[in-house]
């Protein structure tokens, strides 16, 4: 080895390290803006809101938070078939299937199948679309989190009359949020430029569509309502979490990302009780352990 390569190797090594701090560091931010997500969103639609409510707000202040943002940094030249494709996954796709998941089914329901069913629909779709063949300690560990979610299923406190419908939507929101992940990966989107283009371009698509043709309680809201969701929608889940969100696919891959996501469930399930009075039997609470205990071991695999 020359003298400038074994200079060159311990700095490399260094920017690696520095990579995968920085890749952690934002998919524990993601993390805790998941479990409020989570949270917030279904109390607010069993309150005063509409699903499409809650994309309009969602909307709306990622727009204003994007324009400045956008003003400061720039916007990043996207091809508009990679641009349509990551709106309808992530812009469009993830959140509004998520919101009528909220909807008609628990948050329980929500952070396994969306959150530790996340890995399972990447896996899938990264061996779909990229031929990437998952080992077979990943595809046990991913086989706990389908179990939990069928556990979930079949616990009578869990599962009021009609959940299986916003399950439904909960996975197709993990099967739009895992595409995203891959595109970002494979075409190597910039992770601050990729988010405000979504949040600058989801407000003047949806907004007008909400305002004439889509049903709405917002008149009902009140206003401290009205600007939580903005803040808690429009600012930290969609702008704030999309950037942490990125970055960390970036940093440390869309295996690692997704995979952090191990603590949701649980996290999720045991603040829902008191806060939502959405209480889990046996069933529900076994499930919730085997999707933690799925995703740990996933991350374990991952290292």
């Amino acid at each position: 080895m020359s003298s400038s390569a074994a200079a060159a190797a311990p700095g490399a090594a260094r920017q690696r390290a520095r990579d995968r701090r920085i890749g952690w560091a934002a998919a524990l931010g993601v993390l805790a803006v998941w479990v409020g997500f989570q949270l917030i969103g279904r109390y607010a639609v069993r309150q005063d809101f509409t699903p499409w409510d809650m994309g309009a707000l969602r909307y709306l202040g990622a727009f204003i938070l994007a324009m400045p943002l956008a003003w400061h940094f720039g916007l990043p030249r996207i091809t508009p078939s990679r641009l349509a494709a990551v709106m309808l996954m992530a812009g469009f796709g993830f959140p509004l299937l998520a919101y009528f998941g909220f909807a008609n089914a628990p948050a329980a329901h929500g952070a396994v199948i969306m959150s530790a069913g996340l890995p399972l629909a990447t896996t899938v779709l990264a061996w779909v679309m990229l031929r990437e063949v998952p080992s077979l300690l990943r595809i046990a560990c991913l086989a706990l989190v389908v179990v939990a979610a069928l556990l979930l299923a079949l616990d009578g406190k869990a599962s009021p009359p009609g959940a299986w419908i916003g399950d439904l939507f909960y996975a197709a929101a993990s099967v739009s949020w895992a595409a995203y992940t891959l595109l970002v990966k494979r075409w190597g989107l910039p992770p601050l430029g990729t988010t405000l283009l979504i949040a600058l371009l989801g407000a003047p698509v949806f907004l007008p569509v909400w305002w004439v043709a889509l049903p709405s309680a917002m008149a009902a809201a009140p206003t401290g309502a009205i600007l939580t969701q903005i803040v808690y929608q429009g600012f930290l889940s969609s702008v704030i979490a999309g950037f942490l969100y990125t970055t960390a696919v970036a940093r440390i891959g869309p295996a690692s990302t997704t995979l952090i996501g191990a603590l949701v469930p649980g996290l999720v399930a045991a603040a829902a009780w008191p806060l939502l009075g959405e209480t889990l039997g046996v069933a529900g609470m076994l499930g919730v352990a085997l999707a933690m205990a799925g995703m740990a071991l996933g991350v374990a695999a991952s290292r």
